[in-house]
């Protein structure tokens, strides 16, 4: 039987840098992000389920979550600012990215491909799905700017005023965004000393 690099690929995962450009005070791979961005898209769904009428399936959010980055197993990360920052270039970039996630599906054997292909290509993902996971996402970077920002590192200022505006966003549509930041969000920032006295 021909050898999948499938596994490979993903594998290599934490080798992969996430904020390049910036000076961070604790380093952060694409394993570790996704890994992140997957606890809370489940969170989020059973949110939504439980509390505002949702009906996803959970593992389905978190499995999606677990591959959203699957194109930079191929393309590295960039910057979403140098991502965004013009129109065109987006536009070529994003074209790169399916790509990727077309390659990364073309290694799995095709007798199982099926499964993957609407977790790993984005055009493909359910877009109630897709919100889930791009709240996530944000949620999960603004987590990280202000753990950074907690040690006085100011290259995560801005980061942090364009999430907030994303959260912010994100809120008016999406209840269990509001519950989460409520629920969760401030002891992500804790020390362990804080975390034992809030679980006492």
């Amino acid at each position: 039987m021909k050898q999948s690099t499938f596994l490979a690929w993903t594998t290599r995962m934490p080798l992969i840098q996430r904020w390049g450009l910036m000076h961070t005070f604790q380093p952060e791979n694409v394993s570790e992000h996704s890994h992140q961005v997957a606890v809370i898209a489940h969170l989020l769904t059973v949110i939504k389920n439980k509390k505002f009428g949702g009906n996803l399936i959970a593992e389905k959010a978190a499995t999606i979550a677990i591959y959203h980055e699957i194109s930079e197993t191929k393309l590295q990360d960039l910057s979403s600012k140098v991502k965004y920052h013009n129109p065109e270039f987006t536009k070529e970039y994003k074209k790169l990215e399916k790509i990727a996630e077309k390659e990364c599906l073309q290694t799995i054997p095709e007798d199982i491909r099926d499964e993957f292909e609407e977790l790993l290509v984005q055009d493909k993902v359910d877009p109630a799905y897709k919100d889930i996971v791009k709240a996530a996402d944000i949620l999960a970077a603004l987590i990280k700017a202000n753990n950074e920002l907690r040690f006085n590192n100011v290259e995560f200022a801005h980061v942090k005023i364009n999430l907030d505006n994303k959260v912010n966003s994100l809120k008016r549509d999406m209840p269990e965004v509001e519950y989460f930041i409520n629920i969760f969000l401030e002891s992500c920032t804790a020390t362990v000393d804080k975390l034992t006295d809030l679980d006492g």
